[in-house]
């Protein structure tokens, strides 16, 4: 009868085997498509957050700050259920918002890169700032007062539909409408 100890041994012998594949021949290679056309560059001490995105030329997309008025939306969660109040908001080109929590955090700002137009994403995006969860969603706010502005300087007019990530399923969105 064999001994766990060796038991051990030769099974360890036996995947090793297995898993040592075959002889290479001089002429077999691996090959690996690597994809470098998306790259995201943040400074944080020195400056705004930058961003590169596939598609766009020009390099970097600095943050465009508001040079109009800041209008604030609540992001409220209540016995009336969760919303932006307004959910709706109509701005100029240069204006900002501040959207702030009133109850029933978390909750945050995003946007559906799928609804963005591809030559307004990147400037989008770098206007929410450093503090993101991921490309146009700003990070979770959850206690009363908190809060996370976004300028819409350099966004061309139209209509950006944002949502609460968390409470979207609860109908927690509206529409921003840039003139």
């Amino acid at each position: 009868m064999m001994s766990f100890h060796g038991f051990a041994v030769a099974v360890a012998v036996l995947t090793l085997s297995a898993c040592a594949g075959g002889e290479k021949k001089p002429g077999d290679t691996t090959h690996v498509a690597v994809d470098t056309s998306s790259t995201t560059t943040t400074t944080t001490a020195a400056g705004p957050s930058a961003t590169t995105t596939p598609g766009t030329t020009g390099g970097a997309v600095a943050m465009a700050p508001i040079t109009g008025a800041t209008k604030t939306v609540n992001m409220v969660g209540d016995a009336k259920g969760y919303r932006f109040d307004p959910a709706n908001i109509t701005l100029k080109q240069g204006d900002g918002i501040k959207f702030v929590v009133v109850s029933g955090g978390p909750h945050n700002v995003a946007f559906d890169p799928a609804t963005i137009p591809g030559d307004v994403k990147a400037q989008l995006d770098a206007n929410m700032g450093s503090d993101k969860m991921s490309e146009l969603s700003s990070n979770m706010k959850m206690n009363p007062g908190e809060s996370a502005t976004i300028s819409f300087a350099k966004i061309k007019p139209g209509q950006y539909p944002y949502h609460c990530t968390p409470h979207l399923a609860l109908g927690m969105k509206g529409v921003i409408t840039v003139q």
